[in-house]
């Protein structure tokens, strides 16, 4: 008798069945402001997941193509870098190719200059090159750490305004029996627990891409200064071009 006049009294105020206070029934009787805040964290997960699927398989390719790059620097004669190709088509070869275009196009000033100033030529261009490649990895990880920062205060938006609705109710029925508080501070705290669903992953995501390319571009740079010092000692002034 007790039980069926609480289910009656929720469903007169609109509320939740005490009774079933599952996640679905709670975010279904949600507060419209609070439904907008979990829809949003929700997008912002599943968009944050899709990054972070995206650039994990893009770091790994390009460690796999810096590594086939390096192996060729270490065992490749000039003319095998001169005619570089990367077997798996990464754009870390069109580092490559910068360097080369830029050499081959002052094939006729390289009598006039200094060893250090084709050497500066050289890795100037290749290193615009590599300017792109990395802002081409580091797209999209400003939103990893956007929502790393934001969905944590987004999720405490919605469950203060839930909780504040809550409160609102019980001073309105003058009710402050449990059964009656718990459900709708139940569903505010589920903004929260979703905030921070969103946020940890892309915050750890974030920390780890970053370290990642911060590795990458240091052994992308050391690489671009070994072949730039390389070619320009081959094809030095009284070098003979082969």
């Amino acid at each position: 008798m007790a039980v069926s006049l609480i289910n009656f009294a929720a469903e007169a105020a609109g509320g939740i069945n005490p009774a079933d206070l599952s996640i679905v029934s709670l975010v279904s009787h949600a507060d419209p402001v609070v439904k907008g805040v979990l829809i949003l964290l929700v997008f912002f997960s599943i968009w944050c997941w899709t990054v972070m699927v995206e650039k994990f398989v893009g770091m790994s390719k390009a460690n796999a193509a810096i590594g086939r790059l390096e192996d060729k620097l270490e065992t490749g004669t000039l003319e095998d870098m001169i005619n570089y190709t990367d077997d798996k088509k990464h754009p870390l070869a069109l580092v490559i190719d910068a360097g080369n275009a830029e050499w081959r196009e002052g094939l006729g000033e390289h009598a006039h200059e200094a060893l250090h100033e084709v050497r500066d030529r050289i890795e100037h261009a290749m290193r615009l090159e590599l300017s792109n490649e990395i802002r081409r990895l580091n797209k999209g990880l400003p939103f990893l750490a956007t929502v790393g920062s934001a969905a944590p205060f987004i999720g405490l938006f919605g469950t203060v305004w839930g909780i504040m609705n809550t409160f609102t109710s019980i001073g309105a029925n003058r009710d402050t029996s449990l059964a009656t508080v718990a459900p709708g501070i139940a569903e505010a705290l589920i903004a929260t627990g979703i905030g921070l669903a969103a946020a940890i992953p892309a915050i750890m995501a974030y920390n780890k891409l970053s370290t990642d390319m911060g590795r990458y571009s240091g052994r992308l740079g050391t690489a671009v200064g070994l072949y730039s010092g390389r070619l320009a000692k081959r094809f030095a002034p009284g070098s003979k071009a082969g």
